[in-house]
């Protein structure tokens, strides 16, 4: 009984934080910076915790005799617990001065984002469709809630509106898709759902096959596929910095938590049959996905845009699975570890210079930054190299092993799609490095603010390329081996019963 609360013990903490922060909201004595610092606290020690559990032997089901074989904890869904609370502890650390620039902020805004963090991690420890589709519900309605938080802005508002009723909508796709497989197979449980499927002939599994398409259309939506990608920029635009920064770096990779739990042990033995919509999909996202990011004039919805192009990417490496590529897998594992990552730092940095300003920043606004901002200029050009699949950084290695999977699975026209697109990316990345410095600043100031939030951006960068050239000459922090190992570790989880 004690281990098994060890075990939820951190998710258990990520949601009793939130509702402390919902009491400790009204009272007129604990101001914003101090709701801050109670959010981190509940979020680091959550990580603390979870630390330690990664590296287990073997899965283990929560309180089996009560939830059944419904919540299973492996090193798959322990790894993005910490993606998790790592991507919370970051948003809410690097946007603390914006959080004073604005008045609208309150300790609901805290609340949300852990409750957000909470239906993450019931997300990755899902194994089952209700629960996941629960726990689906309860990261996306926080998020909804963040998307439109300023609520005098009205472009915040209506970004709120598109989200909201596009989200219900894919949403109501999930819970058919789930009364379907149920109607078929007798069960909501991914092992039992397996199990059905391995035992019945295909003309057995229409429903199940039906079912499980509706089942990926809400998944499509929820990481921007084209042509479920409409909401993306719009959403990013208006959402506060901070909630941008936290959709991008954090609930993107939480999508695909499940999406691989679910092509990998649910529909394994059947996954070859979304082979061929899936590269359809990934075709049209990632030529779809440039197109937006060549298209925009602001920093932060080039880097919406550009999002598109990186689930491009990844779905290049989930059709891979289906074709029995051994390294498609562990490749998405490390891509998503790449893209928080550099996420993380883009976006933090955007939102840090935010903090200074009231409007949305074009590429015209970073003219001559390398002058005023000298430090901040490199890391953003760090970020975007790394975004754009530069050599030396983590991004590189993330992109070629998804190609590098690709060309094993025989998918030789996507993965020279996915090198063309990463060509084209070189534009709009390197057009804000261009931009930062070859243009001249009107009013240059090589004054840097040095503060814990640019101290954070500045280990991201660090961490950019120690994830591209490091090695293990320093045991603690894993270098390019020690982040392979620790995707296989994670993928390999799956598999053990």
């Amino acid at each position: 009984m004690m281990q098994e609360l060890m075990q939820i013990l951190p998710m258990a903490i990520v949601v009793l934080g939130a509702f402390v922060l919902m009491l400790l909201s009204r009272s007129q004595v604990v101001n914003l910076n101090k709701l801050n610092l109670v959010a981190v606290f509940f979020l680091a020690l959550s990580f603390l915790l979870e630390l330690p559990q990664f590296g287990r032997t073997e899965a283990l089901y929560s309180f089996p005799d009560i939830l059944g074989q419904m919540y299973i904890i492996d090193d798959f869904s322990t790894l993005f617990d910490l993606m998790f609370s790592a991507g919370a502890i970051m948003t809410l650390l690097i946007n603390t001065d914006y959080f004073k620039s604005r008045d609208y902020f309150n300790g609901e805004y805290f609340a949300l984002i852990l409750f957000s963090v909470f239906g993450m991690m019931t997300l990755a420890h899902s194994n089952e469709l209700i629960t996941t589709f629960i726990a689906l519900e309860i990261a996306s309605l926080s998020i909804y809630a963040l998307v439109g938080y300023h609520k005098k802005n009205k472009i915040s508002s209506e970004a709120m509106m598109k989200y909201l009723v596009l989200g219900s909508m894919t949403g109501a796709f999930f819970i058919l898709g789930t009364a379907l497989i149920y109607g078929a197979t007798g069960s909501t449980n991914f092992n039992d759902i397996s199990t059905f499927i391995t035992s019945h002939s295909r003309e057995d599994l229409t429903l199940v096959i039906v079912g499980g398409t509706f089942i990926m259309i809400t998944i499509m939506f929820k990481i921007g596929a084209v042509p479920f990608h409409s909401w993306v920029v719009d959403v990013y635009h208006g959402a506060p910095y901070p909630v941008t920064m936290f959709m991008a770096s954090t609930f993107k990779i939480a999508i695909f938590a499940i999406a691989l739990r679910i092509y990998l042990i649910e529909f394994a033995s059947i996954s070859s049959l979304w082979t061929p919509m899936l590269q359809v999909l990934t075709i049209v996202t990632l030529i779809g996905g440039s197109f937006m990011a060549i298209s925009q004039t602001t920093v932060k919805r080039m880097l919406a845009g550009s999002s598109i192009v990186h689930s491009g990417y990844m779905l290049i490496a989930i059709s891979s699975i289906g074709l029995g590529s051994e390294m498609a897998a562990p490749a998405i594992m490390f891509y998503l570890i790449a893209y928080f990552i550099s996420a993380v730092g883009a976006f933090g940095i955007l939102s840090f210079i935010a903090a200074y300003s009231k409007r949305q920043m074009t590429y015209e606004d970073f003219k001559g930054f390398s002058q005023r901002r000298p430090y901040m200029a490199l890391m953003m050009s760090i970020f975007m190299l790394s975004l754009s699949g530069f050599p030396s950084t983590i991004g590189f290695l993330g992109k070629f092993y998804i190609f590098t999977a690709a060309i094993e699975s025989g998918q030789i026209l996507l993965a020279g799609l996915g090198i063309l697109t990463a060509f084209i990316s070189v534009y709009y990345y390197f057009r804000l490095i261009a931009v930062m410095y070859f243009y001249p600043s009107d009013h240059p100031q090589k004054e840097f603010p040095i503060n814990f939030s640019s101290g954070l951006i500045a280990l991201m960068a660090l961490l950019v390329i120690w994830g591209g050239i490091g090695t293990t000459l320093i045991p603690f922090i894993p270098g390019v081996d020690g982040f392979i190992d620790i995707a296989k570790q994670a993928i390999g989880s799956l598999y053990i019963k």
